[in-house]
């Protein structure tokens, strides 16, 4: 056990929430985005943006529940979150929240 927190494996991740099912109870729920496509966004913002939309998909997901196209076999290899429009000062939080919530939309149809 390391000195300052719990052991690496318990604490919470940037795309940890809690899934309330209607008959099971809470579960974890842990996003992992493989590769995200951005174009038009500066470099350094890569990381934030990244964080931000495992986050916010956490917290849809977390909140809506699955979305049925999840509950057939496979994976998805691709989701086309679209185009959106965005401040070009918005800082990387806001801009992955707003992707966040285009690829929610693209999943949930």
């Amino acid at each position: 056990m390391r000195r300052g927190g719990p052991p690496e494996e318990t604490r919470p991740r940037a795309g940890d929430h809690t899934l309330q099912g209607p008959d099971t109870g809470p579960r974890a729920v842990e996003v992992h985005v493989e590769e995200l496509v951005l174009h038009g966004f500066a470099p350094g913002d890569r990381l934030g943006i990244a964080v931000a939309v495992e986050r916010e998909l956490a917290r849809l997901l977390a909140r809506d529940g699955v979305p049925p196209a999840w509950h057939r076999p496979g994976e998805r290899e691709r989701v086309d979150g679209g185009a959106f429009r965005h401040a070009p000062d918005a800082p990387p939080r806001r801009t992955g929240a707003a992707v966040a919530r285009e690829i929610w939309k693209a999943v949930r149809r």
